[in-house]
């Protein structure tokens, strides 16, 4: 293609792109998020895997699950996934979420385009059987993509059964999590010798401990990584929208969320980063961070000096 004709062809695009923009606007919808997510690789198998997911942690887990709450809960699961957005991520410690998320899930419409991932979150081989069968029913699932062992919790023991209903099919990856730092000693132990499928962190902008030896353990072994507080649970993220979003960053972000997830996706080692939120508009405003180009070095060097 010649480059006038690429130019006329990007633009065409863009405009596309703004018009439904603008439709959704005016309509009173959530923009859209109009070009293809970007995925990364699980490493296993080589399943792709969109970069962009979704945390449920309070977010799922309402006081009440009114009217107006249920559509707000299915607006967000369906932004993911007209985003291009599988990934969501539960726990039975999140209180409700897990029998929301398969409640609205299924009544969305959208289950059967989900990768949904939860944990085990007790002690004891037969208790964690038991709490994991109960998930799976929760989350109306006879077969899950994820089972976790949640923050580590009696981990040589779920370790063991999950191996075991990985060979089985009862579930398609195993994994361990934790989301404190104080952790990755004992996390990284687990990737390096445990043959696990996925490991789940903390990461941010603000927060890289996992940059010095757990991201690069996790790539060394071909384990997959599901970062959890990018905005540090919102922490970060409100001290930043004080602030007007400098031009500088304009290059390969819109706004203060996209720039700090396209800062941990740009890691090589991230497979997926699942912000929680059950807002729509929120939800797209993340989705768009797994969108176009992701910053090079010397542009999430630019963005660390800006948060300085």
């Amino acid at each position: 293609m010649h480059r006038i004709d690429f130019v006329r062809c990007a633009a065409a695009a863009l405009a596309a792109t703004l018009a439904g923009v603008r439709a959704d606007a005016r309509a009173g919808q959530p923009p859209r998020v109009r070009a293809p997510m970007l995925t990364r690789p699980i490493p296993r198998t080589g399943e792709p895997l969109p970069v962009v997911g979704l945390g449920t942690w309070q977010t799922f887990d309402p006081p009440r699950l009114t009217d107006a709450v249920r559509a707000e809960l299915t607006a967000t699961l369906r932004a993911l996934v007209d985003a291009g957005g599988r990934v969501v991520d539960s726990s039975p410690m999140y209180g409700q979420s897990e029998r929301v998320v398969g409640e609205l899930a299924a009544s969305g419409g959208v289950a059967d385009r989900l990768f949904v991932a939860t944990k085990v979150w007790t002690t004891g081989e037969q208790a964690g059987v038991r709490q994991m069968r109960e998930s799976m029913a929760l989350l109306r699932a006879r077969r899950l993509d994820l089972m976790q062992v949640h923050n580590l919790v009696d981990w040589r023991t779920h370790l063991a059964t999950l191996r075991r209903w990985r060979d089985e099919g009862v579930v398609r990856y195993v994994g361990v999590t934790h989301y404190q730092t104080s952790a990755f000693d004992d996390l990284e132990r687990v990737v390096e010798r445990e043959g696990v499928d996925f490991v789940q962190l903390p990461y941010s902008a603000t927060m890289r401990e996992a940059e010095r030896r757990l991201l690069p353990a996790a790539a060394a072994a071909g384990v997959a990584v599901l970062v959890n507080r990018p905005f540090e649970e919102g922490a970060a993220l409100r001290r930043l929208l004080a602030r007007p979003f400098p031009e500088s960053l304009r290059a390969w972000a819109e706004s203060w969320p996209q720039a700090m997830l396209k800062f941990v996706l740009a890691h090589p080692a991230v497979t997926c980063v699942i912000p929680g939120t059950r807002n729509p508009r929120h939800m797209v405003e993340n989705a768009r961070a797994g969108v176009g180009r992701l910053p090079d070095a010397a542009e999430r060097a630019e963005l660390l000096r800006l948060l300085a």
